[in-house]
């Protein structure tokens, strides 16, 4: 047996193309082979590049959350921090849009609590970003539940196309059947390699779109509380914070007399 197959192997070897291969197996398949072959190939790539893409997106708005917690609360003014952020950010999006429901705010004839109008116009922005940041998300979810069973479509054919070989050969030879079951399960393989990488990026995104979404929503309610106090109330800066920590280890200590071996008082 080992040496039927040592033999066969020299022979496709002699011939410069293996019998067996993906190219002869496509080949063989037809139309559909190829077309299933084809979206697989399609969905990795645009899964790939949807991964690629998010994460960039991500990484920007991360960083931007860290020069925010370093330089923007130290400001005078919302639109003198504003203007140390960068002018397409997404928190420079919730710093503009909060300014102007501001703005929009005295210009309005009904009575609205301005608590509910800043509220209301913050919240939106905030879906806004968050719509923007799960966008292809919903992509790499259907190839990750669907890749499989185009997978199995694809098998499917390569068995059926391997039990109407025996039908016609009238046995069940190994040259009969190697190709449209080699052919099945590679379209097997196939689906698994799709599905796999995109239920994993979407996983990945989707943690840390909400992880994005949390640090979001605590500036926008920080912002709130500027606006709806006119300044008065917005959070510590690190500088500040720091502080408190540096008076009270520079206050002397205090020792009483039994702490020092002194005789204590009576009274």
């Amino acid at each position: 047996m080992l040496t039927t197959i040592l033999a066969a192997g020299a022979a496709a070897a002699k011939g410069g193309e293996s019998p067996y291969g993906l190219q002869q197996a496509l080949k063989e398949g037809g139309l559909i082979s190829q077309s299933v072959f084809t979206i697989l190939v399609l969905m990795l790539f645009v899964s790939l590049y949807i991964l690629f893409t998010k994460v960039f997106e991500q990484q920007k708005i991360i960083n931007q959350s860290k020069r925010v917690r370093q330089t923007f609360w130290s400001s005078s003014s919302l639109r003198e921090g504003a203007a140390k952020l960068e002018k397409n950010s997404a928190y420079r999006q919730i710093v503009d849009d909060g300014l102007e429901a501001q703005e929009q705010y005295k210009l309005l004839t009904d009575p609205v609590e301005a608590h509910d109008w800043l509220h209301g116009s913050l919240a939106r922005s905030e879906a806004t970003i968050n719509s923007a940041l799960g966008g292809g998300l919903a992509f790499l979810a259907t190839v990750g539940a669907t890749s499989p069973f185009i997978g199995l479509f694809g098998t499917v054919i390569g068995i059926y196309r391997a039990l109407i070989k025996i039908g016609s050969a009238g046995q069940a030879s190994i040259d009969a059947v190697a190709g449209p079951v080699g052919e099945a399960l590679i379209m097997t393989a196939l689906g698994l390699v799709v599905a796999v990488p995109a239920v994993l990026a979407f996983n990945f995104l989707q943690r840390r779109n909400k992880s994005i979404a949390e640090n979001l929503n605590a500036f926008s309610n920080d912002v709130l509380g500027y606006l709806a106090s006119d300044g008065r109330v917005k959070p510590a800066t690190n500088a500040a914070a720091k502080k408190p920590a540096v008076a009270a280890a520079a206050k002397p200590a205090t020792t009483t007399a039994g702490q020092t071996g002194g005789a204590p008082t009576r009274p």
